[in-house]
């Protein structure tokens, strides 16, 4: 990064020097430029380089906010710039007027490609400056289809006999990396595009799961898109077979065994950053069922302050996790964020002071500065196991991803009794359930009792559609429900907004754009030590959590309904009124 940009983030306040200590640290260890380790570390946002950028070189910026990132509909632009020369390169035509065509690219400085371009399109050049996020972004709105895998599926086919040699070859001819930048579904073999148009079309509708599953009359392709599954263009029958022998070379599995579950994992690039895919094969009556959890780290936040936490909640979390021993349970169901949550915890408090290390089954986030070991179950790595070795690395801060049973459980309290912080998930309803599930493992009440700094839990909501939810005014059982449940004051009834989903093209007709998570959060106090230590009595562990002043589920629930962030019907759906 040259020095003129250095001081122009400085003197715009988005930099400081030690930040930029920070950053040149970060580059020189993890051998990445300035400006990547800048927004690696969240020193400075990309779109506040990019505006640095624009203005050190006199070039104009683009952006969505702005408006000028908007290609013209009616120029027939594509003509100008072929969508794979788009993609490698990374640029978007905007407009074409006085036999100059703008575009937008994220290295306006490239003469080279400035040069092509305009051999290519026999037209000037005027250059606009954008971040590569946003590039990939209007890339795919521009070039893509709707429905990718309807496009592939009206291809002509070729026969492909699945059990042949040739063409198991055939499928595994890109091997096990996927590049969706470059990659628009030109070569390869028809199944080989027709998974390629799944996991791209996945992406841009930000699923987190791919539902692949024949029955004895159809087959159903089905996306999980904020929680909940909706039906998507499906394969032909004779097809699904080839498309899960591809799914199975990608993740290194055993395309020949069709009658044993099996695991396994693969990567794809997509918008210049690196996506994995957790994959789950398992057999049916009517043949294999495919799942696929899509684990994007470039779709989640490992923020705190936008992860959902009511400010009182992440004060509480953060002074338990503060503490230089202890155990932190954090609770709910598969697929609630409690991974991301917790790795959120890590990533603020992380510091070079200190010896972090996770043991995850397996690891979703890639965390720098803190090692990471997966479970490896088949050659006994445990997590119990796992653990006891742990403590042999003089760690500080010990994060286990799930206690699933007792050996575990014994593991992390004495863990924490021996000087560690120890943080771990439950499957359990409730944050103050995770107390006599862990008795019930065979925890002693009074170890318990003084290991135990905080137990939580977390909960999903869906988040209302900025461009199209309507406000309304609830009927009057609905705001007494409200008062009663939230804990809120009655007098601030007039400054609450409601607002239904209502369905656009930007949330594909759901009304829904993204989730949140709700939290209840119980700091553990003297009095509620007592009650651990006589009592595994829920009713009366609940009391004892109340009088600590935190809320419930349903309440934090109610907290985002009445800003406007979720409505009514999801907090109906997601919590219980004695949570």
């Amino acid at each position: 990064m040259a020095k003129q940009l250095i001081d122009i983030l400085i003197e715009s306040g988005k930099l400081t020097q030690d930040g930029l200590k920070k950053a040149e640290l970060h580059a020189k260890q993890n051998e990445v430029s300035l400006n990547d380790a800048l927004i690696a570390l969240d020193i400075v946002k990309e779109d506040e380089i990019t505006q640095a950028i624009s203005k050190q070189l006199s070039v104009p910026y683009a952006s969505k906010q702005n408006g000028i990132l908007n290609p013209e509909k009616d120029q027939n632009l594509s003509k100008y710039i072929p969508e794979k020369f788009a993609r490698e390169n990374i640029i978007l035509p905007l407009f074409v007027e006085n036999n100059t065509l703008a575009v937008a690219l994220s290295d306006p400085s490239n003469v080279f490609l400035l040069d092509n371009l305009r051999m290519m399109s026999g037209l000037e050049i005027q250059p606009f400056i954008a971040s590569k996020s946003q590039l990939f972004q209007a890339l795919d709105a521009f070039y893509s289809k709707k429905d990718l895998l309807a496009e592939v599926i009206s291809e002509t086919k070729v026969d492909v006999d699945s059990g042949s040699n040739e063409n198991l070859e055939d499928l595994s001819a890109p091997g096990a990396k996927i590049d969706l930048d470059k990659d628009t579904g030109g070569t390869g073999s028809h199944y080989v595009k027709m998974v390629n148009a799944i996991i791209r079309q996945a992406l841009n509708e930000r699923v987190s799961d791919i539902h692949l599953e024949i029955f004895d009359e159809r087959v159903s392709l089905r996306f999980r898109i904020d929680g909940s599954l909706y039906e998507r263009t499906s394969p032909a029958k004779e097809d699904v077979g080839a498309i899960i022998s591809r799914i199975k070379i990608l993740s290194k599995l055993d395309i020949a065994e069709k009658r044993l579950p099996q695991d396994g994992s693969f990567a794809a690039k997509f918008q210049n950053r690196t996506v994995e895919f957790r994959v789950s094969v398992c057999p049916t009556v009517f043949g294999e069922k495919l799942v696929i959890r899509i684990l994007d780290k470039g779709s989640s936040e490992l923020n705190l302050d936008k992860l959902g936490f009511e400010p009182k909640q992440k004060r509480d979390f953060l002074e338990a996790a503060a503490l230089p021993h202890g155990l932190i349970f954090l609770t709910g169901p598969t697929g609630s964020g409690k991974t991301t949550t917790l790795n959120a915890v890590l990533t603020s408090i992380k510091s070079s002071e200190f010896n972090f290390m996770t043991l995850e089954d397996p690891v979703e986030y890639k965390l720098s500065g803190i090692s990471q070991v997966q479970v490896k179950p088949q050659i006994g790595l445990t997590f119990a196991a796992g653990l006891r070795s742990f403590l042999r690395q003089d760690p500080d801060v010990i994060l286990v991803g799930e206690v699933r049973d007792s050996e575990t459980a014994e593991a992390c309290l004495k863990a924490a009794l021996t000087g560690h912080l120890v943080f771990s998930t439950l499957h359990t309803n409730e944050a103050i359930g995770a107390v006599p599930r862990l008795i019930d493992m065979g925890i002693e009440p009074f170890l318990l009792a003084s290991s135990l700094a905080l137990v939580a839990a977390q909960r999903l909501v869906r988040v209302l559609c900025p461009y199209c939810k309507t406000p309304y005014v609830p009927g009057p059982s609905v705001i007494e429900q409200v008062v009663k449940e939230s804990a809120l004051p009655s007098k601030d009834k007039a400054t609450w907004t409601f607002f239904r989903a209502v369905g656009c093209p930007k949330c594909s007709g759901t009304g829904y754009l993204g989730r949140k998570a709700i939290y209840e959060v119980f700091k553990i106090n003297e009095s509620m030590r007592n009650t651990i230590y006589q009592t595994k009595d829920l009713i009366e562990l609940k009391k004892a959590a109340s009088s600590t002043g935190a809320w419930n589920l349903r309440a934090s629930g109610w907290r985002k309904a009445v800003t406007g962030i979720t409505t009514v019907e999801e907090v109906l759906a997601v919590t219980l009124a004695n949570e």
